[in-house]
């Protein structure tokens, strides 16, 4: 759960940029609007760059173990978001500026890819059977308190200094102090030790070659099902944050102040209901618990455009505790879910994948998308946007197989005979 919150506050605070900073600084245009466009171009590249991570990070998690590669993956990110703090803008260097952003933004992307799936698994396969949803929750709880974090050092700078001091330095201080979150994070990651699942693996010499190349090949059904099953989670939480905090104050006539504090509101209920949902899908099963707040989803899309308004706080906060709280609902079984669908030789390769590719095709396009929509067809597009990606998430949960307590089976070793084509829960 450290780990992950450093992770996810790095990750965050350039969300926070994107839309308050890097727009005026990196992207100078004659329209706001463009340049707000751009800046969130930039933002979704660390979304194409995280498969590539679980790609990369997920081979040595799978050959070498979950330990040295989650260390690997946050010093990657740490650096990465250390030295966007560092850079000149526009006003110095010209278009080179922009250009230094999308790289930083890109080893974000990576350190991120390599992140999520090696903290779930090290959660996960400590793990009795019985709870494997409630272990794995604390490392998505890294979400809800990094964007905390995040929301929170933006409002403190912004009650301690007027703009042109922001805009001048301010901002870079978020970005420099992570490296002190960092060297904690690696502290703590330096003292654990190896899973016993991943060190049954080594003991019977079941590593495979290529872990990649494994996944492609042997499970592409449970690569596609895993991604489409977390797509509506991707889609719901940066429409939430990112294009709600870019709508609500160019839009709508939100102060700056005022919709960062309505949003911190909405992530504490983001925050709180993780480990609700772990606790159900722990009773009921993780494929359970997805399909009800899924569905929720749906119906918090047809009421997207009512509940989003101009000129109430209550309304707003309302909108923001609804879908947030929503978020934690799917957010809290997804990662035991993605896991439980690959075999330990894989599962790190396998589930960052399907992750990091739902957050391609979900985080990475939905603020452009939904500004793109709400620009053009009004605000109750972006509703339907919400309800498509949730209609896909249904169907790719109702198509996927049972496993693990889903499919009501107590000892959790039966599966292995036939994980060429149906992986157990866990070895």
């Amino acid at each position: 759960m450290v780990g992950t919150t450093i992770e996810f506050f790095d990750f965050y605070i350039y969300a926070t940029a994107a839309v308050l900073v890097f727009p005026a600084l990196f992207f100078p245009a004659a329209d706001p609007a463009s340049a707000t466009l751009q800046s969130l171009a930039t933002f979704a590249l660390a979304f194409s760059a995280r498969p590539v991570g679980s790609a990369v990070f997920g081979h040595f998690g799978d050959r070498v173990g979950r330990k040295t590669t989650l260390v690997a993956a946050l010093l990657t990110m740490g650096l990465s978001t250390v030295a966007i703090g560092l850079l000149p803008t526009h006003a110095q260097i010209g278009m080179a500026a922009p250009v230094l952003l999308a790289l930083c933004r890109l080893g974000q992307g990576l350190g991120l890819g390599g992140e999520w799936g090696g903290a779930v698994l090290l959660a996960t396969e400590n793990a009795p059977p019985e709870k494997r949803a409630w272990y794995g929750m604390f490392p998505q709880l890294g979400a809800p308190i990094g964007f905390f974090m995040a929301t929170g050092v933006f409002l403190l700078l912004t009650a301690m200094m007027d703009d042109a001091a922001f805009f001048a330095w301010g901002w870079r201080i978020p970005f420099l102090a992570s490296a002190a979150l960092v060297a904690v994070g690696l502290w703590v990651r330096l003292r654990i030790h190896e899973t016993p699942a991943f060190q049954r693996v080594l003991d019977r010499q079941e590593r495979v070659r290529l872990p990649i190349a494994e996944v492609l090949l042997r499970y592409p059904r449970a690569l596609l099902l895993g991604t489409v099953l977390a797509l509506a989670t991707f889609v719901l939480f940066y429409l939430m944050t990112v294009f709600a905090l870019s709508w609500g104050t160019s839009q709508l006539g939100y102060t700056r102040e005022q919709f960062l504090w309505l949003q911190m509101l909405g992530v504490v209920c983001f925050g709180a209901t993780i480990p609700l949902a772990a606790l159900y899908a722990d009773r009921h099963g993780r494929r359970r618990a997805m399909i009800l707040a899924t569905l929720a989803i749906f119906v918090f899309g047809l009421c997207f455009a009512p509940l989003f308004v101009a000129g109430s706080l209550g309304g707003t906060l309302l909108f923001l505790v609804l879908g947030l709280g929503l978020m934690g609902l799917t957010y809290g079984p997804v990662g035991t879910l993605l896991a439980e669908q690959f075999p330990t030789e894989v599962r790190y390769t396998g589930a960052s994948l399907a992750f990091n590719l739902a957050g391609i095709f979900g985080a990475s396009l939905a603020p452009y998308v939904a500004t793109w929509l709400a620009g053009r067809y009004g605000l109750q597009s972006v509703g339907w946007y919400l309800c498509a990606a949730a209609l896909l998430t249904l169907g790719a949960l109702l198509a996927a197989p049972r496993r693990g307590h889903d499919a009501g089976v107590a000892g959790e070793e039966a599966g292995r005979a036939h994980v060429t084509c149906m992986p157990s829960s866990y070895d």
